[in-house]
């Protein structure tokens, strides 16, 4: 093992070792390279007691055998090497990176890994003693430590490896499976993971959480439509979170079990849930899933614009906000869609997340629109999309919204910061060269027939040519943009003139200038 680990020779030292453990007489041979073969596969690391329980399992048993559960110094001993213990959480590894490598590049080795893996998890969760435990516990029992990992990577492993002959073994684990303590610990062990609690969730079980709801979890397909072809369905009913089936596929990105769903009668695709009222459009465009909100979209009872209960987010702004891109074009094309609405917390709309995020393209999608609002500020530091991209020094976002004729870059946040002061304290030098750049000027009023300037050179051949008279309509006065425009430049004359008249004084009779300047920063 010393030349394995030193990576001396590591193909022929690993495939040597293979060969002398498939060698090994009894059923040495079977518990090491399964064991390997788990270790390997496993969607986490399994502690030493789950990885003797996954192999002390027959197909078929309706109970666990305890005599035919090996220690982990036997798995140790038929793996010759290959798998060693971490002492500090005591979970079986492998015994180098570059045997993982090696065994991944040589698939041959195992026959349909996952789908052996599936089989002896559903065989683990028909036990009568696992479905005797109630579903209200928030762990397994130590005498059965593969519970656990059984309901939480079960339909992982039956996607990976495919339903087939798996079938019958997963609809009678899934009839009744809102009763089986696997359904808790499944949702346990998936708002563990994205670290977010439905509300009263922990203090209940897993009511309603039926087996068409973990198959529509896993994004089984198969078992979807097994189920669907069994026995009658409300594909509407809701668990203890107000989730449908269907919201669960959509949270998956699972598209496949997204359109049969959509395609049974009666089916309803804009159902929220009871917490936070998230629909499945807003699942799915929280979590980037193209797919599925294209084929929600296309449905005529899914409301664009339904936002949570809690914060007031729309699916385009959390999809704006996350830079899931694809989503954000599918979304505006909705005719119905309002890219304006703001959150109920700040006043945060689409292109503000957007210009705080610096996603350009996603920017570029908002500003494309006519209806978009670019000047909107949050109302709790009073700062416009203009004033959130200068801030973070988002170049081409701020590009992007300086190009609209609309934009006003003068607007002061509560701070009375100005987005050019925001630039220049922050130091983005180049923010700072395009808010002072010439922007683009005002469109003319609606209707009004814009008369091109004379040309120079005809005048010049002849001079007794008056040039042509230009009439605005009187009907329609110039926008009012223009007025604080006129006075800014009115006032920058008049302190202009006060510079020279003053500078004129101090030549004269006044100090020097460097002693107004430094007198003028301590004041």
């Amino acid at each position: 093992m010393n030349e394995i680990t030193k990576g001396n020779h590591l193909e022929d030292a690993y495939a040597t070792t293979l060969a002398r453990m498939k060698a090994q007489k009894g059923s040495k041979s079977r518990l090491g390279m399964e064991a390997l073969m788990w270790v390997l596969n496993s969607e986490r690391p399994l502690h030493t007691t789950e990885l003797c329980h996954a192999l002390g399992v027959k197909a078929g048993s309706p109970d666990p055998d305890p005599e035919n559960i090996p220690t982990i110094r036997t798995l140790l001993a038929c793996a010759l090497g290959l798998i060693t213990v971490e002492a500090s959480s005591s979970t079986a590894r492998l015994v180098h990176f570059s045997l993982k490598e090696y065994l991944s590049d040589n698939p041959s080795l195992f026959q349909s890994p996952h789908s052996m893996i599936a089989e002896v998890c559903l065989t683990y969760l028909n036990f009568r003693c696992v479905r005797e435990l109630s579903p209200t516990l928030g762990s397994a029992p130590s005498i059965l430590p593969l519970v656990g990992y059984a309901s939480s990577y079960w339909g992982k492993h039956v996607k990976k490896g495919g339903a087939g002959s798996l079938a019958p073994l997963a609809l009678k684990f899934l009839i009744g499976f809102e009763q089986h303590i696997s359904s808790r610990l499944l949702l346990l062990q998936y708002f563990n993971d994205e670290n977010f609690w439905e509300p009263d969730f922990r203090t209940c079980g897993p009511k309603g959480f039926t087996g068409l709801h973990g198959a529509a979890f896993f994004g089984i397909v198969e078992i979807v439509a097994a189920l669907l072809s069994k026995k009658e369905w409300d594909v509407n009913a809701t668990d203890t979170m107000g989730r449908t089936a269907l919201a669960w596929a959509a949270i998956g990105g699972h598209e496949d079990v997204v359109e049969i769903i959509l395609q049974q009668e009666g089916a309803n695709a804009d159902i929220a849930n009871t917490g936070l009222g998230l629909a499945p459009l807003w699942l799915a465009a929280v979590c980037g899933h193209e797919g599925v909100v294209k084929l929600l979209l296309e449905r005529e009872d899914v409301y664009p614009n339904t936002p949570d209960t809690e914060y007031g987010a729309t699916p385009l702004l959390l999809a704006a906000a996350r830079g899931h891109e694809g989503v954000v074009k599918f979304l505006l094309k909705r005719e119905d869609i309002n890219p304006n609405t703001p959150d109920t917390e700040s006043g945060r709309t689409p292109l503000w997340w957007t210009a705080m995020s610096g996603h350009e393209e996603i920017a570029k999608l908002l500003l494309e629109r006519e209806d978009i609002d670019p000047n909107t500020a949050d109302t709790k530091y009073g700062r416009t999309p203009l004033l959130l991209a200068v801030k973070n020094g988002h170049e081409g976002v701020v590009k992007l919204l300086l190009e609209r004729w609309d934009i006003n870059p003068d607007i002061r946040d509560l701070n009375s910061e100005t987005a050019l002061q925001l630039a220049a304290s922050r130091g983005h030098a180049r923010v700072v060269e395009l808010l002072s750049a010439p922007r683009p000027s005002l469109p003319p009023p609606t209707g009004t027939d814009v008369v091109p300037p004379p040309d120079p050179s005809s005048m010049l051949q002849n001079p007794s040519q008056s040039p042509p008279s230009v009439s605005f309509p009187r009907s329609k006065p110039l926008p009012s943009d223009t007025r604080p425009l006129l006075g800014k430049a009115i006032g920058s004359f008049v302190i202009i003139l006060s510079l020279v008249f003053l500078f004129y004084s101090l030549a004269v009779t006044g100090p020097s200038l460097s002693t107004i300047s430094s007198s003028a920063f301590h004041t």
